[in-house]
């Protein structure tokens, strides 16, 4: 399986909105992962309302994140599908007993 940290270090970026951590994008000076902001405006929700939803979060910090996004939505939907893939095998895996194998 792929490792997204593969994905994620072909674009990363460190600015004023987004930080590259342990092969995961969150938000600057937050724990909020990108994916988490990513998700909420792309079923619709507005910029208000994912501040809202995260009130760690600014709505500065919230426009900066769906900014970075939008700049790099092709590498960034790789880096989030290869997340998800990830996922699907490791909650299969914890569904089977096998634990941290994966």
């Amino acid at each position: 399986m792929p490792d997204p940290r593969q994905d994620a270090e072909k674009f990363a970026t460190t600015d004023a909105y987004i930080q590259h951590r342990d092969g995961t994008y969150v938000v600057a000076r937050t724990r909020v992962s990108l994916d988490s902001v990513v998700h909420a405006f792309l079923v619709g929700q507005s910029a208000e309302a994912i501040a809202q939803a995260f009130p760690v979060l600014t709505l500065e910090e919230v426009s900066g994140a769906i900014t970075h996004y939008l700049a790099r939505r092709d590498d960034i939907d790789r880096y989030l599908q290869r997340r998800r893939e990830n996922f699907a095998v490791a909650r299969q895996a914890a569904h089977f007993g096998l634990g941290a194998r994966v």
